[in-house]
């Protein structure tokens, strides 16, 4: 069987109200993204609650896998897609029913299987009604495929016959990934590291129409560059959903050299923690962004208690800090950084934070009067390194 359309359904945009068109053309400019990606030519249009794609000398593989990336999308629908006549007429009840047959043919070569018809009839001037329709279709079937038997409540197949501006028939229903589509809800800076949490971070919060933009510390000569192309790869990993995302590399290593220095050492993770969170909320303020996002959940590690995230959030005072895998357990985790095809990179053995700069014994609750105080020790000479890791910021746009 030829498919040379898809249907594309949507479910929270759906339900908005007077800005709807908003989302809308929002999921149009994404779908229209990815697809420029793909050989074949491509049309997408939006008419009455469903998105098309018309689609010509395409690759069936790799159109999917497309628009599997885009948020927003509910389900991609593969059909057959038949246009009105030159007198604005669909097809009649028996020109829809060789249609119907000639798409179980085509697409369901083993005839023994249950089915059930489902008729949308949006246009209500066509002369059968949905009930009506989906009757006829099915004793047609039934005629012509006496193998086939019906099973309104569990059918191998269901087939959705819709009469709108055209004609869609269609039976599977490929998941997309859901959400809202990218750009509707302003733009956010993720702080990227090597690990698996930040990046199914950076994920999820883009699955809610954020844009967004990374920040990866970087600490040379300790860390190597097979360690910072991991990041761009991870990055890579979110803007295979986001379309592009500008990575700044920050060299962090004269503010964590300082630091080890010149503080206690059980408090080194928190202290350089609230230093990384300074330096985004910088960033992220410089470039438009809302707020800040991190990989964080509660418990995981000593730097992610309770008391320490209370510590290294105070120090962002303009903007939220949003944790999409607070409460998420580590497996919850691992099982999005698989489904992304973010985990094999994630678990490269290039670590992006050197071990000279860990404590062995790590304060687990932290007490923000005494970091602050401790910080002190640093001088002004902290906001000059602060200052000149900001101005040699290495921006890599990343494109996918």
């Amino acid at each position: 069987m030829q498919y040379h359309a898809f249907v594309i359904k949507y479910a929270e945009i759906g339900v908005k109200g007077k800005n709807r068109y908003i989302f809308e053309e929002a999921l149009v400019k994404q779908i229209e993204r990815v697809l420029s990606k793909c050989d074949g030519e491509f049309e997408v249009s939006r008419v009455a609650g469903r998105m098309y794609v018309e689609a010509k000398d395409f690759d069936f593989d790799e159109t999917v896998g497309q628009l599997k990336t885009v948020f927003g999308v509910t389900g991609i629908c593969p059909a057959v897609s038949i246009e009105r006549d030159g007198e604005n007429r669909l097809p009649d009840v028996d020109g829809v029913a060789k249609a119907v047959i000639d798409f179980v043919d085509g697409v369901y070569p083993v005839k023994n299987k249950t089915f059930k018809v489902k008729v949308r009839r949006v246009d209500k001037s066509y002369p059968m009604d949905s009930m009506e329709l989906a009757a006829e279709l099915g004793a047609r079937i039934l005629d012509a495929y006496s193998e086939m038997k019906v099973d309104v409540h569990n059918p191998d197949i269901l087939i959705n016959v819709e009469i709108r501006e055209k004609l869609n028939i269609f039976s599977e229903v490929i998941p997309g990934p859901g959400g809202m589509p990218i750009g509707t809800a302003g733009k956010a800076m993720l702080l990227l590291s090597g690990g698996i949490d930040s990046p199914v971070a950076g994920y999820m919060i883009a699955k809610r129409g954020v844009d967004i933009e990374a920040v990866y510390f970087n600490a040379p000569p300790y860390t190597s560059e097979k360690a910072k192309q991991k990041v761009i790869d991870l990055a890579g990993v979110i803007a295979k959903y986001t379309g592009k995302v500008k990575l700044h590399v920050i060299n962090f290593t004269d503010i964590q050299m300082y630091i080890y220095k010149q503080c206690p050492h059980d408090e080194l993770t928190i202290i350089m923690r609230r230093y990384m969170m300074r330096i985004a909320d910088t960033l992220a303020q410089n470039s438009g962004c809302m707020g800040l996002v991190t990989g964080e959940s509660i418990g995981q590690v000593a730097s992610q208690t309770m008391q320490s995230l209370m510590c290294t959030g105070e120090v962002v005072t303009d903007i939220p800090v949003y944790r999409p895998l607070i409460a998420f357990d580590k497996q919850d985790i691992v099982d999005i950084s698989y489904k992304i095809d973010a985990y094999e990179t994630s678990i490269l053995p290039y670590e992006d934070c050197c071990t000279i700069f860990v404590a062995k014994h790590p304060v687990t609750k932290p007490r923000a009067d005494i970091i602050r105080k401790h910080e002190e020790n640093l001088s002004e000479k902290i906001d000059e390194l602060v200052k000149t890791a900001l101005e040699t910021d290495e921006v890599i746009v990343i494109e996918k």
